[in-house]
């Protein structure tokens, strides 16, 4: 039996759908309205400030649907000297670079939000606030997950099949797989199929496996004192545990384990846990050479009342999509196994 929103409840989100009204410039929030892009970048700049993440890569309005990168990075060292009598100056083209284009596909953020949290939040005076912040939140968290599991775009998307939205966009990891890879190890020496991590495999710890992550990057790009590595949860566990295998009965050395100060870089590059990112995976890259694009004049937005589900429903779609700016400037190490 579907229930109903309590009296304070239904008028709080009746002020909250005229808030909403206002803030977009539209008669009613709860009929499907284009956002002005000015207006979309506002809120796409709400989305990026709830994920650290998203803070640090680029997330980028675009005109069109495809078109070229915005950031094509350089390629080759520029400097140099010619001898003027005989030979004219020329300017290099840095920039000779393949797969410079990118391509947004429509994308969907519908938000439910349950009766009883509406009527919990009702009694706070920034209900509106919290009501936004629950949904921008949410969409933030599904952009992540999108572009460290995304393999493809499907027509139709179907999350009990595709848990990890693997079927909503093709996201950084699945775009390094097919345009680069070379950059991408998936399978050690010691055993067909994976990766292996410890005494007896292919590498003895975390530090070289990072280090030759980092190798496969291009040179030219190698040293340029911005990457980052970022490694998936299970490998920090399993390398923090050995620390206090190690030192742990000491309480100084315990306290610098858990401030990760003593982990804090691998391979010679700051180390980072990002949510979402495969727990048995090493990443190396720049912050900016990771971007999603979303085409500025494409946000819709729609939010609804739904006493058939006891939910309210936030609808916003936009064309997005996940680009790696410089391919020669990023490279995956997946499929890793703990060796016990």
């Amino acid at each position: 039996m579907a229930r109903s929103l309590s009296a304070y409840g239904a008028e709080m989100y009746a002020e909250l759908q005229f808030a909403i009204a206002e803030s977009y410039g539209v008669e009613l929030a709860s009929k499907m309205f284009n956002v002005e892009p000015s207006i979309a970048q506002e809120l796409n700049d709400a989305i990026t400030a709830k994920a650290d993440f998203l803070s640090r890569i680029n997330v980028l309005p675009v005109d069109e649907i495809k078109g070229e990168k915005v950031f094509i990075g350089v390629s080759r060292p520029v400097t140099g000297r010619t001898n003027t009598k005989t030979t004219a100056r020329e300017a290099k083209d840095v920039s000779e670079l393949d797969n410079t284009t990118y391509e947004l596909s429509s994308t969907e953020s519908d938000v439910g939000l349950p009766y009883a949290k509406i009527d919990a939040w009702a009694k706070f005076p920034d209900f509106h606030q919290r009501y936004s912040a629950a949904v921008q939140k949410q969409i933030a968290l599904d952009r992540i997950m999108i572009g460290f599991h995304g393999t493809h775009a499907a027509p139709q998307t179907d999350f009990d099949a595709y848990p990890m939205l693997q079927d909503v966009n093709k996201g950084w990891l699945q775009q390094l797989r097919e345009q680069a890879p070379q950059q991408v190890l998936k399978e050690g020496v010691k055993d067909s199929g994976k990766v292996k991590l410890g005494a007896g495999g292919d590498y003895a710890n975390l530090d070289a496996l990072v280090h030759d992550t980092k190798q496969m990057v291009d040179e030219r790009l190698r040293d340029g004192g911005d990457l980052v590595a970022i490694i998936g949860s299970d490998l920090l566990a399993a390398d923090k545990a050995k620390l206090y295998t190690k030192q742990g009965d000491t309480p100084t050395e315990k306290e610098r384990i858990e401030d990760a100060q003593v982990i804090a870089t691998y391979g010679g590059m700051p180390a980072f846990s990002v949510p979402f990112f495969p727990v048995n995976a090493v990443l190396v890259t720049s912050w900016d050479n990771l971007s999603i694009y979303f085409q500025d004049s494409s946000w819709r937005k729609q939010a609804v009342d739904n006493p058939n589900r006891s939910r309210t429903e936030d609808y916003n779609s936009r064309n997005e999509g996940y680009v790696i700016e410089q391919l020669e400037k990023i490279a995956l190490t997946e499929n890793v196994e703990l060796l016990k």
